[in-house]
């Protein structure tokens, strides 16, 4: 049985998770509620936590994940064992464990994450924009959190940590929602993380929840009165049902199909060296490459030693019939014919297709329908074929003579990330405090009215842009 059905099980019982009645028929909100409500009215008191303040819990969770390693790790071992069954059941793939492992290197990337976000200037209550509308009627445009956000993620609980000091510095609440694959680990982070927080005084109680079932999942789905957005983490199947159960906004991808197009122009060794880093130097994450397109012009002298690189790496090749045809005969295998399913998996893992091409614009339009708009890159030393393919690349992100490893919110400067957003709205791409940001309109004005700018003898506006601050105003 896959997470979606799952899910689809737990739906049945959702009223019964959301809501109980007492004998009189009032309402109350049970355990599922309580957690977020109490984080809804603690997100306006964490909207105006000083920057200090802030800083100073952020501080405190680097040092007590340093402090409490041994724990965590301990805890995180118990759920590899668990995980380690799940896989010989078959109810979970070799990507998620290897996502779920977290060894001291993990532990000391969630403290430098950490720290990292202490260094960012914090972005509540920045002005974006100033406008006159007349004298002494003046609008500001002024940057605010979102108010409670919902994380949903499979494995990986070094997302606890990121995803904290993210919505800690951009003041917004929290509900954390793991795996069950994961739940030590998460747990024992989660408590570490609270606890200090707690202890530097000056946060709002309740401001981070976590929850474990599967069927919070489905009572989360529902509150959309109370959750301002959702944030998913996982599998395609995974996301595309969170998206397809809840009238919460959603920001997130649903899958990582990634490609490189080698172009005619392309340096080889450049080609060599960037194409073997975006599948092989860690095939597991949404931002490695699954399918490697190349100009049929370059194939003779790029491809084989290409295909020599990846064989010896261990990587299954399945390649299109030109390709195939090609690397068979300079003696390469083992090799596997592509299928017309091959161009749409993300494999999570050391398998790759290829795929021959003869023009820019064949693989320009391969990428966007067979793409899942995340990050994909060309190789060449040509700057119009360089701009035409960033021009026709619908993509969150794109890459030139680079590998598509780089797209990732920490590598961007933005000291953590919260996942990667293929969405068409304001964020996209890797996203850090910048996607957990709103902004309010304010208009200070000297007791004026609208009967004064409207009918015959109306004032006109200036609209005149200011170079003022809010937080100047006395």
């Amino acid at each position: 049985m896959n997470l979606v059905q799952n899910l689809f099980q737990a739906y049945v019982g959702k009223a019964l998770a959301i809501i109980n009645y007492c004998k009189d028929g009032e309402y109350m909100a049970n355990d599922i509620e309580s957690k977020v409500i109490k984080a809804k009215k603690a997100s306006i008191e964490l909207a105006s936590v000083s920057s200090e303040v802030k800083n100073r819990a952020l501080e405190a969770m680097a040092e007590a994940l340093d402090k409490e390693r041994k724990i965590i790790l301990e805890a995180n071992l118990k759920d590899l064992e668990y995980a380690a069954q799940l896989k010989k059941a078959g109810k979970l793939t070799q990507a998620l464990v290897d996502r779920l492992k977290v060894t001291d290197s993990k532990v000391d990337g969630m403290i430098a994450g950490i720290r990292d976000v202490i260094k960012l200037k914090d972005p509540v209550g920045e002005t974006l924009s100033t406008l006159e509308l007349d004298d002494d009627l003046i609008l500001y445009q002024v940057s605010c959190p979102i108010g409670l956000i919902g994380v949903i993620f499979e494995s990986r609980p070094d997302v606890v940590p990121q995803v904290m000091s993210l919505c800690l510095k951009s003041g917004n609440a929290t509900i954390f929602k793991g795996g069950s694959e994961a739940r030590e680990s998460n747990r024992t982070i989660f408590d570490i993380l609270v606890r200090a927080i707690e202890s530097t005084g000056g946060m709002p109680e309740g401001a981070f929840q976590l929850m474990e079932t599967r069927e919070e999942i489905m009572s989360l789905l529902s509150l959309d009165a109370y959750v301002d957005l959702l944030i998913p983490r996982g599998s395609n199947e995974f996301v595309k049902f969170i998206q397809d159960n809840t009238k919460i906004p959603v920001l997130g991808h649903t899958s990582g199909i990634c490609h490189i197009y080698v172009d005619e122009f392309a340096d080889p060794d450049t080609a060599w060296q960037v194409c073997f880093d975006a599948k092989v130097q860690y095939p597991a994450v949404c931002n490695a490459i699954e399918t490697l397109l190349v100009n049929r012009n370059i194939a003779e002298v790029f491809l084989p030693k290409m295909a020599e690189m990846y064989l010896k790496a261990g990587v299954e090749l399945r390649c299109d019939e030109g390709s195939y045809s090609l690397l068979s005969e300079k003696g390469l295998s083992p090799l596997s014919r592509a299928t017309d399913e091959d161009w749409s998996l993300e494999y999570n893992d050391l398998i790759l297709s290829i795929k021959l091409v003869d023009t820019i614009k064949e693989a320009v339009d391969h990428i966007n329908t067979f793409g899942s708009h995340h990050t994909d890159g060309i190789i060449t030393e040509n700057a119009s074929r360089r701009k035409e393919f960033i021009g026709l690349v619908d993509s969150s992100s794109v890459m030139v003579n680079a590998s598509t490893r780089f797209a990732d919110g920490y590598r961007y400067g933005k000291g953590a990330e919260v996942g990667i957003s293929t969405n068409k709205i304001h964020s996209r791409g890797p996203v850090g405090m910048e996607g957990l940001l709103i902004y309010k309109y304010i208009l200070m004005g000297k007791g004026q009215v609208v009967a004064d700018y409207a009918g015959k003898n109306a004032k006109p506006y200036t609209h005149r842009k200011l170079d003022l601050k809010f937080e100047d105003v006395n």
